[in-house]
């Protein structure tokens, strides 16, 4: 009886050794998509009033755990019954994140910004009025964009264990789900709060604390607002990266774009180094636009064929 358990327990710690070291392989290899993650989902959530800004990003937050719930057995389902179906259901989500990239832009670019007071005052007043409507689609379209975030670390973290038992890859994606949403959303309730924390500093008697405090409440609008480009960059790179993985005459094409700029006299590293990354953000860029045109002809079809029923 003391045997058996003893084999048991072994057994135990060699499947959590396997998870462990599993787990940090499948860690770094989804760090590049956890920082797109906490740039998309810091600059989602921004916009919102100081007070209601860790509720939201606590609903962001449940939302990103029900994905990871639902994404990691239906990554696991499919790698056994329909393996071939990963790669197409990534390149759509891939689709959605460029065209939502582009919308952010065109919207940024051509969004009428109040000229005057008054215009500032009614823009003031119809937030005030829609601030329920307004926080729900901030969570609703922040959940989105990390459910196809949360498949792209799940799939990659299946990868690297496509070898492994079933309860060891369980384990693993289960791991990673836990530890990806908690930091990201650790991390994101810490930057929207950086500058209530400048503002409780400069109410501090020390004169060092008071410097600090304004540091933070100088620094806290510029680093959103680069959160909110940057965040808009991740949307094409992480895109046009998973369009570029699923289309193999363009993984290939990339391939032999960074052996080209490797072979380059001058700058070879640096310019090697980047062209994966720039080809991914054009390919998003372009893959943005082109589902962009296809929805807005889709639109104009919808739109005609109503009003035609409406003269009938």
């Amino acid at each position: 009886m003391a045997s058996s358990l003893l084999l048991l327990l072994d057994d135990i710690a060699t499947v959590l050794d396997d998870v462990a070291v599993m787990s940090k392989m499948a860690a770094k290899k989804t760090a590049g998509v956890l920082g797109d993650d906490l740039a998309l989902n810091a600059q989602q959530v921004s916009g919102v009033r100081s007070e209601r800004e860790l509720p939201v990003v606590w609903g962001v937050a449940k939302g990103s755990f029900v994905n990871k719930l639902i994404l990691v057995p239906l990554a696991l389902l499919i790698s056994v019954i329909a393996p071939w179906l990963i790669n197409p259901l990534l390149m759509i989500g891939g689709l959605f994140l460029c065209y939502e990239g582009v919308e952010k832009v065109i919207h940024s670019l051509f969004h009428k910004k109040a000229k005057t007071a008054e215009d500032a005052q009614q823009e003031l007043e119809n937030t005030e009025i829609d601030l329920a409507t307004f926080e729900k689609d901030k969570i609703k379209g922040a959940i989105r964009t990390d459910f196809i975030l949360s498949a792209e670390i799940v799939v990659i973290s299946l990868g690297t264990v496509a070898t492994a038992t079933f309860l060891t890859k369980l384990s693993v994606l289960s791991v990673i789900a836990v530890i990806m949403t908690v930091g990201v959303y650790g991390f994101v309730a810490m930057i929207v709060k950086i500058d209530d924390l400048g503002l409780y500093l400069t109410q501090k008697p020390s004169a060092f604390k008071n410097t600090i405090g304004r540091g933070l409440l100088a620094f806290a609008p510029k680093l959103m607002k680069t959160l909110t480009i940057v965040g808009t960059i991740a949307m094409f790179l992480v895109g046009g990266g998973i369009i570029n993985h699923a289309v193999p005459w363009m993984h290939h094409f990339t391939e032999d774009a960074v052996q080209f700029a490797q072979e380059l006299p001058t700058m070879s590293s640096i310019i090697g180094a980047i062209t994966p990354t720039a080809i991914n953000l054009v390919t998003g860029i372009v893959a943005g636009l082109l589902v962009l045109l296809v929805v807005h002809l889709i639109g104009k079809v919808r739109h005609k064929s109503t009003s035609t029923q409406m003269k009938e």
